[in-house]
């Protein structure tokens, strides 16, 4: 019997070890406070008593503030999937009048998956050998800048 009652608590904790987690990142939205919010009507004042601080506000136009929200889901070790997502962008014009209130959702976010191991880059492809001895006979050639006993220089009179 006690054998039994081991193996089935195993089992019960291996089996909670693949249950899906479920994570929010980002602003809690309350639909209700969202539709509030009226182009022509409110001011950044009142957004922020409204909504609160946005999660972040634009770089370049500092008319806009964005709250976003995440849900997202992953089981045991895989990473994480989006299945939700809310951005809520909200305009300001020069007075700080709310002039547009727009809502995406997924649509709007990009599946990025990288190349590879290794970032290609623009250039020549060099090896090993040749970032080693790639500079010996180029410090102090004709051409290859200022130094070196020319006379021009940190080594050199001046």
């Amino acid at each position: 019997m006690r054998p039994l009652l081991v193996l089935t608590l195993l089992a019960g904790v291996a089996a909670a070890g693949c249950t899906p987690l479920r994570s929010h990142q980002g602003y809690i939205v309350d639909a209700d406070l969202v539709n509030a919010i009226q182009p022509g009507v409110d001011n950044r004042q009142s957004v922020l008593a409204t909504l609160g601080t946005p999660s972040f506000a634009a770089q370049f136009n500092q008319g806009d503030w964005y709250y976003i929200a995440r849900d997202s889901r992953n089981l045991a070790f895989n990473p994480p999937k989006p299945k939700d997502q809310l951005t809520l962008q909200i305009s300001f014009d020069q007075a700080g009048n709310v002039t547009a209130v727009r809502k995406s959702g997924m649509d709007q976010v990009a599946a990025i998956k990288p190349d590879s191991k290794t970032t290609p880059t623009l250039g020549r492809k060099r090896g090993f050998f040749q970032d080693l001895f790639g500079n010996i006979g180029t410090v102090g050639a004709p051409g290859a800048g200022a130094g070196g006993p020319s006379g021009r220089g940190p080594t050199g009179p001046n």
